[in-house]
């Protein structure tokens, strides 16, 4: 039945291709393999430890859809939904993850996943202008796999050698720059962000005054602040704006509201070893992005951990009492291990991840979801879609052709009025995916904005007026409403409908909904896809 499915709409859909095929060697898969299987086994022990059973693994296009989201950005193409289910390879999974990560939606994904983290979840309006030269920047780092050390470290010393923001003219560069526009320039800003993302602790907490419960003391705050003290301002004369430059020879910083002058620190307490022109800066980046830095590899596993699963390792780390134990320590140390190991090789983290059973697991269970079910990884978290996620998903539903500018896709330029700036406005990313809510402005967008409503016209949708038309071509008779029902599904919910869906569906379309107009009834049916809550969450 799925095939003949496929067979009527392949002529009706265009192949989005994935990239060139892209695989390792075998050695280097068993490592991936290996960690995966340590991952397992350390989440198991902890579940049969507390008595919890695991739900069992997760559909094909289930995955496939969740497997899409989370590297692609994107609900799954009709066509590669299709090759997927049909092939009887048991290795497929892997050759999907392998083409995913050889594709230039890698890049793309990934590099609005790390401005976001990076960044921020809501970049001031007054320095909007600059996340898309960072993220830019991003995804050409990305797409070459740099090492994740290396990334870090250009962000740290932005300035120098690495280019401004602004070249001559006002045209927009890829640079790193943004980090410091976005922290305003200001050591205590740079200090929070800098051991927030980069060292997976939250040090401002200290900033004011010492909290009685917490581990991170006001002076060490100002300590690793003063690294940034010698950063100076852009200079915005002649058309030029350059990142931020250094006082060498500051190294020291004053605590305000006191008369007391601290030295720089690393977060070990150790003061470095100066050279006569060392810049600060450097100094850091230099310790932060160590093999040797107890702190890096875990806070970068953490966050792609946390990508994934919408649930942070780390998360006692990051709040004020560092009392709360981490649930899975064994896990996080043997993960920044071979990550440390494999030189900071990101892909290598995110296949290692994505082959886990805890990863493939399905959202349901025998039992209503737990706190615990999650914490425990016994079954796959549901999470709220990202605004670019969720907008690109309903292009791909629509089959819409999004219009791009600059290098950068897949993110708009500022003041931008495309359909997809404007979606952009009325989404903010939340920081527990795991629990999304949806704003009255999100709600009122989909439901009655003027996109949606034209995208499920048949007049504005080729594919969505196939599918009306569609006959059977052994009959010449129109294709039962079943089955456009099931193409609507597969379309929009990367699944078939189950019997009672379809019945129920069956009933309204051939009632013709509330005008006595099946076509219309079949355009409410699409609409109510788009909008129900299983197509806008990671399942």
């Amino acid at each position: 039945m799925a095939k003949r499915l496929w067979s009527v709409w392949f002529l009706s859909v265009v192949l989005v291709s994935c990239g060139p095929a892209w695989s390792w060697g075998q050695e280097d898969k068993d490592k991936v393999l290996a960690l995966s299987r340590i991952i397992d086994e350390l989440i198991a022990a902890k579940q049969r430890e507390a008595g919890i059973m695991p739900a069992p693994r997760a559909d094909e296009s289930t995955y496939f859809r969740r497997l899409n989201l989370d590297l692609v950005g994107r609900i799954p193409t009709l066509t590669d939904h299709r090759d997927f289910l049909d092939n009887p390879d048991p290795d497929k999974r892997w050759e999907w993850v392998d083409r995913f990560l050889a594709a230039d939606t890698y890049g793309k994904q990934f590099a609005s996943m790390w401005r976001t983290q990076i960044l921020g979840n809501n970049v001031a309006q007054q320095f909007a202008a600059f996340a898309p030269s960072f993220e830019t920047w991003l995804q050409e780092r990305l797409t070459n796999n740099t090492p994740y050390n290396r990334v870090v470290h250009e962000i740290l010393t932005a300035g120098g050698n690495n280019p401004g923001m602004f070249g001559r003219g006002g045209a927009m560069e890829a640079s790193p720059a943004a980090f410091y526009f976005v922290n305003e320039n200001k050591p205590e800003n740079l200090a929070a962000a800098t051991t927030r993302n980069f060292l997976g602790v939250k040090l401002e907490c200290a900033q004011c005054h010492a909290h009685p419960f917490a581990k991170w003391s006001r002076d060490q705050f100002w300590e690793f602040a003063a690294f940034f003290s010698g950063v100076q301002p852009p200079n915005f004369r002649g058309g030029v704006q350059p990142a931020p430059k250094d006082n060498p020879g500051m190294r020291q910083i004053k605590i305000p509201g006191t008369d007391k002058v601290v030295k720089a620190k690393f977060l070990s307490g150790n003061e470095p070893v100066w050279k006569d022109n060392d810049s600060p800066r450097t100094v850091l980046a230099d310790w932060i992005t160590s093999a040797e830095n107890p702190y890096f590899a875990k806070a970068t596993v953490d966050q792609v951990w946390g990508y994934f699963f919408g649930i942070s390792l780390l998360e006692p780390i990051m709040e004020p009492n560092d009392d709360s134990p981490i649930t899975y320590p064994e896990l996080l140390d043997e993960m920044a291990r071979q990550f440390t190991e494999q030189k900071f090789d990101l892909k290598f983290l995110i296949k290692a991840i994505v082959h886990t059973e805890a990863y493939q697991r399905s959202s349901m269970g025998l039992t209503r979801a737990t706190k615990e079910d999650y914490n425990l990884f016994a079954r796959m978290p549901v999470r709220g879609l990202t605004p670019e996620q969720l907008f690109d998903s309903v292009a791909e539903a629509t089959h819409f052709e999004q219009s791009t500018t600059g290098r950068n896709p897949n993110f708009q330029p500022f003041n931008d009025t495309s359909p997809r700036a404007q979606f952009m406005t009325k989404f903010t990313l939340q920081e527990r995916r795991h629990e999304t809510q949806t704003s009255i402005l999100q709600a009122l967008f989909l439901m009655n904005g003027k996109f949606l409503a034209e995208r499920i016209k048949p007049e504005n949708n080729l594919s969505f007026t196939t599918l009306l038309n569609a006959k059977d071509a052994s009959t010449g008779k129109p294709l039962p409403t079943a089955k456009n029902i099931e193409s609507l599904y597969i379309w929009v919910m990367a699944r078939l409908p189950r019997p009672e869906e379809t019945e129920r569906l069956v009933r309204y379309v051939d009632g013709g909904g509330p005008m006595g107009d099946p076509r219309q009834a079949m355009a409410d049916v699409y609409w109510a896809l788009l909008n129900s809550a299983e197509f806008m969450l990671n399942h």
